[in-house]
């Protein structure tokens, strides 16, 4: 991806008018592009499009996975429906396993002999959860609602 380095207004146009801004997060995916950082990339198939839900691995055959392994610093969930990619959601993986962490989902078991658990959050949820984060720097826990990180319920 190359980044549009132009003075010219009329080129510009289509851009945000403050400028500088705008070019310090386009390098920034920029940078992701070109692999300045370690990134993890999941595919959300189908069935999130009835559920609402997206579903993280954590356990694979009794061995901690996904989320809780990963070494990534950026984490990308895309959303597949009859082989049409929706949307992608991209996130520090610091803030998402934040977010996880005070989020309840719904636990069940999935894939190949169900060989591993899942945790399955509203897309909402994690949403809401990163818009807690960027106002408070405190994530309220959904189960009871506390944002003290002392609660217990996960």
């Amino acid at each position: 991806m190359s980044l549009n380095k132009s003075t010219d207004l009329k080129e510009l146009k289509k851009f945000d008018i403050d400028l500088q801004f705008g070019q310090q997060w386009e390098k920034y995916i920029d940078d992701l592009l070109n692999g300045s950082s370690k990134i993890e990339v999941k595919t959300e198939k189908d069935i999130w499009a009835n559920t609402g839900n997206l579903a993280m691995e954590y356990q694979y055959k009794g061995h901690d996975s996904g989320l809780k392994v990963t070494e990534s610093d950026i984490w990308i969930e895309n959303f597949v429906k009859d082989g049409e990619i929706y949307f992608s959601m991209l996130f520090p993986t610091d803030k998402l396993k934040e977010v996880c962490n005070f989020v309840t989902p719904r636990l069940t078991n999935g894939g190949d002999n169900n060989d591993s658990k899942l945790a399955l959050y509203k897309i909402k949820a994690i949403i809401d959860g990163m818009i807690e984060l960027a106002n408070n720097k405190k994530v309220k826990c959904t189960h009871c609602n506390r944002n003290d990180y002392t609660c217990g319920c996960r």
